[in-house]
């Protein structure tokens, strides 16, 4: 990563067929697409998240990674939901926003100490660079997102 980063190219797995697409710097903001299957790298909403795909996406990436944590009987997760979606057309280009379903990915939410719900965790690089937990309305979100950029 460090290499392509240095180039100017950022390291962006397509969230449709997990392969990894070297996008620059300058052009992440044009809608760019996976070179392996056509599909938009960045959609502007949150990527659904699973033992299948969370590495791929969440881990080996350049971009940070903001992990919502997160279960569908969940009052609170559920009324943080469309704040999160707007956050992801708002910051889509500069980190993904990525969505974790603890009761479908138990095995995720144990490896990141999930204890309750909802949980946000930021990923820099791969590892955990910040945590909250519970729901936070659009204001609190964006200002979270914002003071980790």
């Amino acid at each position: 990563m460090a290499v392509a980063q240095a180039e100017g190219l950022l390291l962006i797995a397509c969230p449709a067929c997990l392969t990894g697409n070297r996008v620059p710097r300058e052009r992440v903001g044009d809608a760019p697409q996976c070179g392996h299957c056509s599909a938009p790298l960045l959609t502007g909403k949150p990527v659904a998240l699973d033992d299948s795909n969370f590495d791929a996406v969440a881990v080996r990436g350049d971009l940070p990674v903001l992990v919502d944590f997160w279960a569908p009987w969940c009052g609170p997760c559920r009324m943080m939901a469309p704040a999160f979606e707007q956050a992801a057309g708002e910051f889509g280009t500069r980190v993904r926003l990525a969505k974790v379903n603890t009761d479908e990915a138990p095995g995720l939410a144990g490896r990141f100490g999930i204890r309750s719900i909802p949980t946000l965790v930021w990923l820099q690089g791969g590892r955990e660079a910040g945590r909250v937990s519970g729901a936070l309305d659009a204001r609190r979100l964006r200002q979270w997102i914002t003071e980790r950029l």
